[in-house]
């Protein structure tokens, strides 16, 4: 019997801890098939319905706002350059300016050594001063030579005078009665007719040589005349030469790219120096896509990369009667090969309003994102 018990009671002792662990497992299935509070089911409805009419709201709104405005990285400063070159050969003897110095236009950027040229246009001055010379021993040798004509033409008359009285002698011998003057006296009458005559003849030609050097004298004179503007024109020459001992800032800007030294010598053509304007303005490459509503004249707000706490107003200058392929080295030939359509970018030229600009360093090359207001 005790036996019996025994055996007995260990299997309800299994049973009820097996109906513990039973009641312990039923636990949690049992809570979460508990259905959900409705007003929390309608508060999440209202929370996620919320939140989508917000994001599509955002979206009109940011579509309606975009839709006005068209806007490039694909921009930056630019500027018009001046590379200085040497235009004679010599020797930098001074170095006026130093590296991003601001100059003024026709500042004095560096001297080249000006003694050979100023020889050279003493030279010029001195072959000019004889060209003078020659023309007024020229125009002098001309009134002699207009005064020998002068001369000569009265020889003429006192030639063509000696003459007709000869021939009134002779006229009155041959109508006298040859018993009352001599053979003699005849005969010399007629000599003298013959012999002014040939004055007269000899006075001719004298006039007609005068007349002849008259005008190569006046030749003379024209032909120095053009050695004088000749030589007026080294002399400008050599000016000019000696002018470009001292090269000059073309415009006023800051001083970059300097590459030449004090002692360097330089050549005609060699690049010294370049010089960054102080205006400058923004190159923004639009899209074609993007240039529908775009037209001069609209307003811009430019924000450089470097300063992007800076917003700088701006507007549409102009824009460029091609497409950047159309200029590049090797452009596109759309009528060999496969053709590929490429969405092609516009050059828009977009200048600053005011001077807000001018308070910053800015140089071209930095990039900017300018965007346009098109409505």
């Amino acid at each position: 019997m005790a036996g019996s018990e025994s055996e007995n009671s260990t299997p309800a002792g299994e049973n009820k801890a097996d109906g513990d662990r039973a009641e312990a497992g039923k636990g949690p299935e049992q809570e979460t098939s508990e259905p959900m509070d409705p007003r929390r089911k309608r508060l999440n409805a209202i929370i996620g319905g919320a939140v989508l009419l917000v994001c599509v709201a955002a979206g009109v709104a940011y579509w309606l706002h975009s839709r006005h405005y068209e806007s490039t990285d694909d921009a930056f400063i630019d500027s018009n350059q001046s590379q200085i070159a040497s235009q004679v050969n010599g020797r930098v003897v001074e170095l006026l300016v130093a590296d991003n110095q601001h100059v003024e236009k026709n500042q004095p950027l560096l001297r080249i050594d000006r003694r050979d040229f100023e020889v050279k246009l003493e030279q010029a001055e001195a072959q000019e001063a004889n060209a003078v010379a020659q023309v007024a021993q020229a125009r002098a040798d001309l009134l002699y030579q207009t005064a020998n004509l002068a001369q000569q033409t009265a020889q003429v008359r006192v030639a063509q005078a000696d003459l007709t009285q000869a021939q009134q002698d002779l006229a009155r011998f041959a109508g006298t009665d040859p018993a009352a003057i001599t053979r003699q006296q005849l005969e010399q009458s007629q000599a003298t007719t013959k012999s002014a005559l040939a004055k007269l003849d000899s006075a001719k030609q004298a006039v007609q040589a005068g007349e002849a050097q008259v005008a190569s004298q006046s030749t003379k004179i024209d032909a120095a005349q053009a050695s004088v503007r000749q030589t007026h024109a080294d002399v400008d020459n050599a000016k000019l030469q000696l002018s470009y001992t001292e090269v000059l800032a073309p415009q006023a800007g800051k001083v970059t790219r300097r590459t030449v030294n004090l002692g360097n010598y330089v050549t005609p053509g060699q690049a010294l120096v370049a010089v960054v304007p102080d205006e400058m303005w923004v190159t923004a490459n639009f899209k074609e896509t993007q240039l529908v509503h775009m037209n001069v004249g609209q307003p811009v707000d430019v924000t450089v990369d470097a300063y992007p706490d800076k917003l700088l107003h701006a507007h549409i200058e102009s824009l460029q009667r091609g497409t950047g392929s159309v200029f590049s080295s090797l452009p596109a030939e759309n009528a060999t090969g496969n053709y590929v359509k490429v969405v092609q970018r516009l050059p828009v030229k977009i200048v600053f309003d005011g001077d807000d600009w001018r308070h910053l360093p800015l140089a071209p090359g930095l990039s900017v994102s300018p965007r346009v207001t098109v409505r």
